[in-house]
């Protein structure tokens, strides 16, 4: 993809996270969204602290805060241009898709790369964490003040390395018909396009949690699962969604910063070369 047409939003958010290490995403952020070649770049303002939990929603004030900033900076963006989100945690992404949908309306479908499904409400989350209830709130059953103005029909998300869900949330993807594909389906990017096909969209929007990979590769995330994706899996399939549909947007989250930092940034070059430098693959 060109470079001229990228827009970074960095949305340095830590609130939505319940892992214990999760003011980490703070550099993370920053760093990742360094790292991305772009045009034109934009640092979302936010609270430093901690907020107050309310309908089992923890730091649910500054989250809503946080989302009408997120909303104010993405209504700045050109018309045409890429938004590429970076977080943070997840939660960072509840603004874009909500922009993503209403600019592309029933032609949109949503791919969330992740080790979890973030499909859990307040009354099933085991931690509070919003991180844990982004998609739930996307699909139309968000807490109050943190809801999308237009949600997304559950038949047209795409779950892509998730092995990780909550009994609650295994039954919801049963009973919504939300599409759900292993780390053992991706290992070629065919089964995830026909999953959209089938969606019937012309568009797609990527949703990257970086605990998608396993964390042999790269562990420096809040909540990392065993058997995860490998680096090239994970961009075969995303090349091969921007080949096959329209791109609407894409997100890159839950980087946590540590010591070693260098080895991280390793992987996310590959990532960030695989993505945004076409002429380097």
């Amino acid at each position: 993809m060109s470079v001229s047409g990228v827009h970074v939003v960095e949305v340095a958010q830590w609130q939505g996270s319940g892992a214990a290490t999760a003011l980490r995403l703070r550099e993370g952020a920053a760093r990742l969204a360094e790292l991305i070649p772009a045009a034109r770049r934009r640092t979302v303002s936010l609270d430093d602290g901690a907020g107050t939990a309310r309908g089992g929603v923890q730091n649910a004030d500054v989250l809503e805060r946080h989302l009408h900033a997120v909303r104010a900076a993405l209504a700045e963006v050109p018309a045409g241009d890429l938004t590429v989100t970076v977080g943070g945690d997840c939660a960072v992404d509840l603004a874009p898709v909500e922009a993503a949908l209403l600019a592309f309306g029933d032609r949109l479908a949503l791919v969330w790369f992740d080790a979890h499904a973030d499909l859990n409400s307040p009354e099933s989350s085991p931690s509070g964490a919003f991180h844990g209830m982004v998609v739930r709130a996307l699909i139309g059953d968000g807490p109050k003040g943190l809801r999308p103005v237009r949600t997304l029909p559950a038949d047209r998300l795409v779950l892509a390395g998730a092995r990780s869900l909550d009994p609650g949330e295994r039954e919801l993807v049963g009973r919504r018909g939300i599409r759900h594909l292993g780390v053992e389906r991706l290992a070629g990017p065919g089964p995830l396009v026909e999953a959209v096909r089938a969606t019937g969209a012309e568009a797609v929007y990527v949703h990257i949690d970086l605990d998608v990979l396993d964390p042999r590769i790269f562990p420096a995330v809040g909540t990392p699962e065993p058997g995860g994706l490998g680096v090239e899996e994970l961009l075969k399939a995303v090349r091969a969604l921007a080949d096959a549909f329209t791109l609407a947007g894409i997100a890159l989250t839950e980087y946590e910063r540590t010591e070693d930092a260098d080895q991280e940034e390793a992987v996310l070059r590959r990532i960030v070369d695989g993505l945004f430098r076409p002429a380097r693959r």
